[in-house]
């Protein structure tokens, strides 16, 4: 079953690579979750689609987040610098016609906004930008940078990684701010790769992903535009059941795309299509350090049997147009 899903989806990825480079030869798309960070100096090339995430043993370092190291036709390289990174993935955008929500410190964004073609990035940033040091900026500033610093986003909201709830009334004042600039929030919950806690991030709770844990702070601030990052993979019941009571919140599929084995990944997003949502799911690839995962994220959608052509064209692009208020989506 993997290898038959896997070669049709590599067949679709093909075509996007043999695709015409101009950029309006192709349909728009909107990336709603992509990173200015890197691995940088030490990045390495990634397998999309992991097939295992293998136990460990505690007397034993792990050099790496759970993934099973394997070999793959489809294996995607990261560049050695930042400056390469963004070079080619600004040049991936130019081939496939894509607008990104680039996320990060205040800084590398504007860079990105400055090295990008006009209207090709939309700027974000968060509190807690350096989210898993667990360090905020002051309110009054991000207050400064939503309204004369040119930044439209606040994300990634990475509070799972330091074990607090989106509710915690210690973070509250900044999507209080959110609420009174209308700035969209994008919150990371669920997936944040197999033995984070063991590894890299021992604050790291999985409980904290849960996206009932969001009803609270939707409640004190009814009118806040919010989207729920990696669609809180793997707590489908959960994600449902808030987004049946809470009409404004949106979901990306970013990170779950491309980091779990495939049929896995169209089994929950099939969920929440077939569930009613097929409105607010949106694109994203939670692109860092590998350029060409932006066609291999695409084809994922491309290669949908159960989405209809308006579906992905909707989760491709007209769910976020809406949901970021960017003007008309293409017409249906």
């Amino acid at each position: 079953m993997r290898s038959t899903a896997l070669s049709t989806l590599l067949i679709a990825a093909t075509g996007l690579a043999t695709a015409q480079t101009a950029a309006n030869s192709r349909p728009p798309v909107i990336d709603i979750h992509v990173h200015t960070f890197g691995g940088f100096p030490a990045a390495t090339p990634m397998c999309p689609f992991n097939p295992q995430f293998l136990a460990a043993d505690p007397r034993v370092k792990a050099d790496q987040i759970g993934w099973a190291k394997q070999d793959c036709t489809d294996q995607l390289d990261a560049p050695k610098t930042p400056d390469e990174y963004m070079k080619e993935v600004l040049a991936e955008y130019e081939r496939l016609n894509v607008t990104a929500v680039v996320m990060g410190d205040e800084k590398s964004v504007m860079k990105w906004k400055e090295a990008a073609p006009a209207g090709r990035i939309i700027p974000g940033t968060s509190f807690d930008s350096g989210f898993m040091a667990g360090k905020y900026t002051p309110v009054e500033a991000m207050r400064q940078a939503f309204t004369t610093g040119g930044f439209k986003v606040m994300g990634e909201v990475g509070l799972q990684y330091q074990g607090i709830s989106p509710s915690d009334p210690a973070v509250d004042a900044y999507f209080a701010l959110a609420e009174e600039l209308d700035i969209p929030v994008g919150i990371h919950m669920g997936t944040g790769g197999s033995g984070r806690a063991n590894i890299s991030t021992p604050k790291f709770r999985g409980s904290m992903g849960n996206p009932l844990l969001l009803e609270e702070v939707l409640a004190r601030h009814p009118k806040l535009r919010l989207w729920i990052m990696h669609a809180g993979y793997p707590m489908i019941d959960n994600l449902l059941t808030l987004l049946q009571a809470n009409a404004y919140v949106y979901v990306d599929v970013a990170g779950l795309i491309w980091s779990y084995p495939l049929e896995e990944v169209h089994r929950y997003i099939q969920r929440i299509v077939e569930a009613g949502f097929e409105d607010r799911v949106m694109f994203g690839t939670d692109q860092m350090i590998w350029p060409k995962l932006m066609a291999t994220s695409i084809s994922v959608i491309e290669g949908a049997t159960y989405l209809s052509p308006q579906q992905k064209r909707d989760i491709l692009y007209n769910n976020a147009a809406r949901f970021l208020r960017l003007g008309t989506a293409e017409k249906k």
